[in-house]
């Protein structure tokens, strides 16, 4: 989970997105966002599918 958080990290900074901005297109909250990034929730797969979709990247860019 931690790696994920880092992946999905990287790929908002990498955009120039804040969290709130990600949260905001991926329709979850800021809070969630930030618990995901630090590894402390693990997505579901339609979680994931809305976070990879407003980053632009592919679900394996981002579980790799």
């Amino acid at each position: 989970m931690e790696r994920l958080g880092k992946r999905i990290k990287a790929a908002r900074e990498k955009r120039g997105l804040s969290q709130e901005e990600l949260a905001a297109a991926a329709h979850i909250s800021r809070g969630y966002l930030a618990r995901l990034e630090i590894g402390r929730h693990d997505p579901t797969v339609g979680t994931l599918e809305r976070i990879a979709r407003a980053l632009r990247v592919k679900i394996g860019d981002l579980l790799e």
